[in-house]
């Protein structure tokens, strides 16, 4: 129990890292889209207020803690903290002791809680922004080949290499097929380097499950928000988030048992 917990607070840091990819990531592609030249990156400048831009004291960057003893607002400005900051820190926790729990808090359980705090952080981007950016997407393919190369995941590597190849010419396939008959753009370059990513992780076999839940998922959320008028019908709906939460899904249940039930209710 000890070391689950050891896991937690683990997590509520890399939770408060995470929050700085959330919000940073996007702003330095958008920089990059427009050529400026001003320093920014993920260590400059400093953790600032975003609306009076005063430098924050250590004592406020405190994961979780600073949010409570500030009472949700700037100690500067006093203007309200996003609620997203601890939320994103309290899930990882809460991800990072649960992968302690079920994969061990050992190296194993260390590699899938990294996979589900990269998850994370990509499904917050582009659900406020609709990016993907490259380094996450291309941190986690690369950290899935490593995990299976080490063993920390039983996937043989040949294994996840194809996975990560199958991962990203399927969707390509798809979205130049639909942009073919269509003339529209319905999926970007970000969703096949994820789905190859996460095909690394979970193999080539998997990812037949993963995108049909993950379009069943997008289906029912895409209707429901038609249907209470909070989206229209052409509007864009991004895939990524979809993709992530039916990833972490199929990982907890395992290759094994998504497998054989696929087996058994297809050829029974």
């Amino acid at each position: 129990m000890s070391s689950i917990a050891l896991f937690a607070a683990l997590g509520l840091l890399i939770g408060s890292f995470v929050n700085v990819l959330i919000y940073r990531l996007p702003l330095m592609i958008e920089a990059s889209d427009q050529l400026q030249t001003a320093r920014f990156n993920l260590a400059w400048p400093a953790s600032h207020c975003p609306h009076c831009k005063q430098s924050l004291r250590i004592w406020h960057n405190i994961p979780l803690l600073s949010f409570l003893l500030l009472k949700g607002r700037c100690a500067f400005c006093h203007q309200a903290i996003s609620p997203r900051y601890p939320l994103v820190e309290c899930a990882n926790a809460v991800v990072w002791a649960a992968c302690a729990w079920h994969w061990g808090a050992d190296w194993t359980g260390w590699a899938w809680a990294m996979f589900s705090s990269l998850l994370l952080a990509l499904t917050v981007i582009d659900a406020q922004t609709s990016y993907l950016p490259d380094v996450l997407t291309q941190g986690l393919l690369w950290l899935g080949l490593l995990a299976s190369a080490l063993g920390l995941n039983p996937l043989p590597v040949h294994d996840a290499v194809l996975g990560a190849a199958c991962g990203y010419v399927s969707l390509w396939l798809v979205a130049s097929a639909f942009e073919g008959l269509t003339g529209k753009v319905g999926m970007g370059a970000g969703d096949f380097k994820l789905l190859a990513a996460l095909g690394a992780w979970l193999g080539a076999w998997m990812l037949i499950p993963l995108v049909f839940l993950a379009s069943t998922l997008g289906a029912f959320i895409g209707l429901t928000l038609m249907a209470t008028h909070r989206m229209r019908r052409h509007d864009y709906l991004p895939f990524g988030p979809f993709l992530a939460v039916s990833a972490s899904l199929l990982a907890w249940l395992g290759s094994d048992a998504v497998l054989g039930f696929m087996s058994h209710s297809f050829f029974a």
